[in-house]
């Protein structure tokens, strides 16, 4: 299968690299300016991998594009409606676009397969997301995880989970899109959180966040139209080893670095994110806690204990309010 993948960040190169490895025929594109295409196109190596022979690297988006059956598009997420603006010039029918970015578009809550929709025909291109728990210094090393590609088209899902899947990865078919998309979004923002309480020595407590913030997430799924069941699965608690411990998670990070006063120079998707969410909360009064109180602390100024403290003094509940 002739595969582009856009992006050759962190975990775009690592895509091309799996991608390749498994058989198909790869090329990693990225733009001319960018210090990581310049790195791989001059070295064809990063901080994480080194690209083999096979992989073939552009910065030419026309040939990129025309050149493969299946897109996949991996950059900030908040830059993707004019990443989509440029490729939609070219002939997009017959192609699937795999999207393996994971937020909410900040400026108008739209999910990013929606974001996508705006530019395609969807009856002659198809769209999927590939998500879940991995990061590229474990990959490259052999150690395997499981992860999740959905879509709207059960045709799409399974063809793409039957070609990318192997003992390195192994691949579930997703059953809820929506569910999907939020779920992979919010555990950047829950990933924020945990960093925030690494910095505070408040360590202990992630055990409780990994408990309460699924309930969470799982009501603002339900909310927008999808299954809560989803966040309990890979796109979100299934992510959460990977983004509210490991030392290479951004968003934790970002969180740990905050509440120590320092700046995180990387991306951290999660904070626009956290924005997102919020907005769309708000506006459908739906009870979200523990992200209220994020937005507070990133977006309006207010410390992180006052905010932990006004989780500890709501009202007590059940735990399980079915």
């Amino acid at each position: 299968m002739k595969i582009s993948v856009l992006g050759c960040g962190r975990w775009g190169s690592c895509i091309a690299w799996y991608l390749d490895k498994i058989g198909h025929d790869v090329l990693s594109g990225g733009l001319p300016f960018a210090p990581e295409f310049i790195q791989l196109k001059n070295t064809r190596k990063n901080d994480y991998l080194s690209f083999p022979d096979s992989i073939e690297i552009s910065s030419d988006l026309e040939y990129s594009v025309n050149r493969a059956e299946v897109i996949v598009i991996s950059i900030s997420c908040q830059h993707l409606r004019e990443y989509m603006a440029d490729i939609s010039k070219y002939d997009l029918n017959g192609k699937t676009i795999v999207l393996c970015m994971k937020g909410i578009e900040e400026s108008t809550g739209k999910r990013l397969t929606e974001v996508v929709n705006d530019f395609i025909d969807k009856e002659k291109t198809d769209v999927a997301v590939w998500v879940g728990p991995g990061h590229p210094q474990d990959y490259v090393k052999g150690i395997p995880n499981c992860m999740v590609i959905d879509s709207e088209k059960t045709s799409v899902k399974e063809k793409l989970v039957n070609e990318f899947n192997s003992e390195l990865i192994r691949f579930y078919i997703g059953t809820d899109l929506i569910g999907t998309e939020i779920g992979a979004a919010a555990k950047n923002v829950i990933g924020i959180c945990a960093g925030m309480l690494d910095g505070m020595g408040y360590t202990s407590l992630k055990g409780a966040l990994m408990a309460r913030a699924p309930r969470e997430i799982s009501r603002f799924i339900e909310a927008m139209g999808g299954n809560a069941i989803s966040a309990y699965g890979l796109c979100h608690l299934g992510d959460y080893e990977a983004t509210l411990f490991s030392k290479w998670s951004h968003n934790r990070m970002y969180g740990e670095k905050f509440v120590q006063g320092d700046k995180f120079e990387k991306l951290a998707e999660g904070v626009m994110t956290t924005k997102a969410i919020h907005n769309i909360a708000s506006k459908n009064n739906i009870d979200m806690p523990i992200v209220n109180q994020l937005y507070k602390v990133l977006f309006e100024g207010m410390e992180v204990l006052p905010a932990l403290d006004a989780l500890f003094s709501r009202n007590v509940k059940q735990e399980f309010d079915f």
